[in-house]
């Protein structure tokens, strides 16, 4: 049965939970509060500038080509590692082992001291957290950025407050995609496994919380570089004053995530 009972079900049979459906079936949430889990970077901060600008500054540093941003932005996604390497393949050069160990240094140096110069929050996320959390709801950070970054960097943007909890992969040992990270991450947040709704950009994200079993919200304003629709997550919005709506629109989708080989980097 239909219900318009507060602002996200969409199913209830008036017991006082929620169902929502989402690829792997129905899920059952509690009405009084869920506890949605972001992904940082292209979700919600815009980081490419800071993260562009530490990628070149560390090449140039070690006297290689530097990358244009368009390119760069593209390069974005799996950690720095990975941009580190896909930056060296894009100018046809090695990305053997020990380069990489004195790029990443290098770049996590430069990062750490700059990292809110130019990052700043996507567009509608403060007023709409404003309004999510007015209504019970808490919030945490999964990300494969590692925690003291991430948290030096919501703290410069004067957000860390706001999340319950904020976990990287030197939190637990373990990154994204690995469900255990994701699930490790709500209960440090004091969340509730069932009662969870995860909101991503890219592919990692839906791959991890397809392994853990719960609805993601993906937003089509991060660094993928193909169109996030494509990557089967069960809404798609773009703006963060469509969220609200889209969690209450979760409904039956496919699941089209059947390629496992993805293994996540870290920052």
């Amino acid at each position: 049965m239909e219900c318009a009972r507060g602002p996200f079900p969409i199913l209830c049979d008036h017991t006082g939970e929620t169902e929502i459906s989402c690829a792997l079936g129905v899920r059952r949430l509690a009405n009084s509060m869920l506890t949605i889990v972001f992904d940082l970077d292209g979700t919600l901060i815009d980081t490419a500038p800071d993260l562009i600008d530490a990628l070149n500054f560390t090449l140039a540093r070690h006297a290689l080509p530097t990358v244009p941003y368009a390119q760069a932005r593209s390069l974005i996604g799996g950690g720095a590692r990975g941009m580190i390497e896909r930056a060296l393949i894009l100018e046809g050069r090695s990305a053997a082992t020990e380069d990489v160990d004195a790029l990443y240094a290098s770049f996590v140096a430069h990062y750490a001291e700059h990292l809110a110069d130019r990052s700043r929050p996507f567009p509608e996320l403060e007023p709409e957290l404003d309004r999510l959390a007015q209504v019970g709801h808490r919030f945490a950070v999964c990300t494969n950025k590692l925690e003291w970054l991430s948290k030096r960097l919501l703290e410069a943007l004067q957000l860390a407050d706001r999340f319950a909890a904020i976990c990287g992969p030197d939190t637990f040992g373990i990154h994204k995609p690995d469900p255990q990270m994701f699930r490790a991450t709500v209960l440090k947040a004091g969340g509730e496994p069932h009662r969870v709704v995860m909101v991503g950009d890219s592919i990692t994200d839906i791959r991890t919380a397809r392994a853990a079993n719960v609805p993601i919200v993906a937003v089509d304003f991060g660094y993928t570089d193909v169109p996030v629709a494509t990557l089967g997550p069960d809404r798609v919005i773009s703006a963060f004053g469509e969220l609200p709506a889209a969690i209450a629109a979760l409904g039956p989708v496919k699941n089209v995530m059947d390629d496992q080989s993805f293994i996540g980097q870290q920052y």
